[in-house]
């Protein structure tokens, strides 16, 4: 009974904070939340039945959602194959694949904008003689948008798929495969149920991440009404002239976001 006490003792002597970190992680979250907390508190509320409600922030709002949904579909589409093929060991230059396809994350996204520009512009790479052959330019369309959205987002999916398919147990794929079943079998009746709460966290990351998508939006895409302005430019736009409006449709933003939270909580804390 002494030692399981000095034992707890212990235990609860490396948990205690010390002074000189406290001080600094306490800055630390005053930083991340205070922002977040004038949002709420210098929100004009007596106006938000006004501003939720107006054609401009509904269409906006509209659009982003249907974009944002598109994206993560087609990022479920094309990310799970991709990541199981950077999960496999066999694949000859998996880490320079995986350095490559993370560039996006770390990329500034009006950078990553001009880049989709250079490839399907009207004068792109690929676009030049798609225009040329269909009279079609991906720019300034709601096409536009959501390819912006996708390929800012895709990279969480895969990332997040991919540590999934590292963790799960290979044991079963190989005992399908030894009862005789076909390599798609085995992925479609074994790989994907393993990994199916990855796949779902990955969806929600790349969701959210094409629901906020800015930079890359505005220079691909543009910003006209109903057509490709999104939420976040919405916002932007409308710091300019309505402020207050500007607060409310972020605390709008930031309410999906804390949803997103919610819903990832099991995959990221298991003592939620």
């Amino acid at each position: 009974m002494a030692s399981d006490a000095k034992a707890a003792r212990r235990a609860e002597a490396v948990e205690r904070l010390p002074v000189l970190l406290g001080l600094p992680a306490a800055l630390a979250v005053g930083f991340l939340l205070l922002p977040l907390l004038g949002l709420v508190v210098r929100a004009p509320w007596a106006d938000v039945g006004r501003v939720l409600t107006s054609d401009e922030a509904g269409t906006a709002l509209g659009l982003s959602l249907i974009t944002a949904t598109v994206s993560a579909v087609l990022s479920v589409l094309l990310g799970v194959p991709l990541a199981w093929l950077l999960a496999r060991r066999s694949l000859p230059g998996a880490s320079v694949l995986r350095a490559l396809i993370t560039i996006p994350l770390v990329l500034p996204p009006v950078v990553g904008g001009v880049a989709l520009l250079t490839i399907l512009g009207r004068s792109g790479l690929l676009g030049r003689p798609l225009y040329r052959l269909t009279g079609f330019a991906f720019p300034f369309t709601p096409y536009a948008v959501v390819l912006a959205q996708l390929f800012v987002a895709l990279p969480y999916l895969v990332l997040s798929v991919e540590g999934a398919l590292r963790a799960a147990d290979r044991r079963y794929e190989e005992a399908a495969a030894t009862l005789g079943a076909r390599p798609l079998m085995v992925f479609r009746r074994v790989t994907l149920p393993l990994v199916g709460p990855g796949i779902a966290a990955g969806t929600v990351l790349a969701w959210a991440r094409a629901l906020g998508e800015f930079g890359a939006t505005i220079t691909f895409a543009g910003s006209f009404p109903g057509t490709t302005r999104t939420m976040p430019i919405e916002i932007y736009l409308a710091l300019e002239t309505d402020p207050g409006a500007a607060l409310l449709l972020s605390v709008l933003l930031l309410a999906v976001s804390i949803a997103v939270l919610l819903l990832l909580r099991n995959r990221w804390d298991t003592r939620w």
